[in-house]
Formats: C-alpha cells, sequence, structure tokens
C-alpha cells in the first residue's frame, strides 16, 4: 500500500527554448530538495535556467498556498522536486534565405515545461510500495561463472578462486595452474 503525498505544480507554457535545452537543466534539479533545486538553478549557465528557477518559486508558492486552503501542516524544507518536464509545444516556421534565390525552411521550437513539487516522506528517503524489496534486504546472487578463453590467465585464478572458496592453498594453486593451461590451448 503506496501511501499517497500530494503534488503542487506549476506550468510555464510557449517558452522559446527547444525541449532538448530545457531538459538539461530540469535533470540537474530533478529528484533533489528545493532549497537544493533553486541554488542549481540559480548558478546553471543556461538560458532557461532563470525561467526555471523562477518556475520553481512558483511551484513552492502554490504548495504553500494550496496547504494554507485546505488546513493542512506542510513544511516547506520536506519539498522536494517530483517532477521536471519539457515537452514539445508548436513548432514556428521560419524561412532563411538561400543562394541563388531559394529559401531553406527551419523551425523555432516551442517547450511547455511543467515542475512538480512534493512533500517526502518522515523517514528521509523516497516512499516505496509494498510489492518492492527494500535494498538492504535484495538477496545478493554470487556470480559464479567461468573463465572464458579469451580471459587473461588472472581474471581465470579469480573465477576458480571464488567458486571454491573452501578449498585449502595448496589445491587452490592446481586448480589456478589447470584453468591457465585450458586458457592457453584454447587460444
Amino acid at each position: 500500500m503506496a501511501v499517497e503525498t500530494k503534488e503542487y505544480r506549476a506550468e510555464a507554457r510557449f517558452q522559446r527554448v527547444s525541449p532538448q535545452k530545457a531538459r538539461l537543466v530540469l535533470d540537474l534539479i530533478k529528484g533533489r530538495g528545493v532549497e537544493e533545486a533553486l541554488t542549481v538553478a540559480a548558478f546553471t549557465k543556461k538560458r532557461i535556467a532563470p525561467v526555471i528557477h523562477k518556475l520553481l518559486i512558483s511551484a513552492v508558492d502554490n504548495a504553500k498556498y494550496v496547504a494554507g486552503e485546505q488546513g493542512t501542516d506542510l513544511d516547506v524544507d520536506n519539498l522536494y522536486v517530483k517532477l521536471a518536464l519539457a515537452n514539445d509545444g508548436p513548432r514556428m516556421k521560419r524561412i532563411r534565405p538561400a543562394p541563388m534565390g531559394r529559401a531553406f525552411r527551419y523551425q523555432r521550437r516551442l517547450t511547455h515545461i511543467i515542475l512538480s513539487v512534493a512533500e517526502r516522506s518522515a523517514s528521509g528517503g523516497m516512499a516505496t510500495t509494498v510489492g518492492e524489496p527494500a535494498a538492504a534486504e535484495a538477496p545478493k546472487a554470487a556470480p559464479a561463472k567461468k573463465a572464458v578463453a579469451a580471459k587473461a590467465p588472472k581474471a581465470a585464478a579469480k573465477a576458480t578462486k571464488a567458486a571454491k572458496t573452501e578449498e585449502p592453498k595448496a589445491e587452490a594453486k592446481t586448480a589456478v595452474k589447470k584453468a591457465t593451461k585450458k586458457a592457453t590451448k584454447s587460444a
């Protein structure tokens, strides 16, 4: 059973930048806390960064306003950027003069930017659903692969040593010698 968190969003539509360039800045702030995201957006040297900074401030203000209207408790220090999207807007078709009286067409791309902030759970980490195992509880599978003929003798020694950790040292040395002989014969 996943815990639902309230999202607060802000949009900036018809921005004169390509979505690819806007995503460069949005990827920097995605998943970060609001204070850190504001700092990153303020000091990023991209033309769209001030717009994203202003949009992030607007999303936080929206969160404060909606929480005040609904009478819910909102910890602004606990907010983080949950969603940061840059979608295609309409394209403006333009014409550039070309040699010999011809004309080349090009497109000016517009972007719709969507930012969504949410409050982190009290545990400090991301909220997980019941079906997901936690990272600490996930079983670790030990790789038990045999050495490939193309690998160096050191790799063959490591693979046999990892597979047979309970053997005495003398038997391990003979196994390493056999693995290197097989690797050199097949190569």
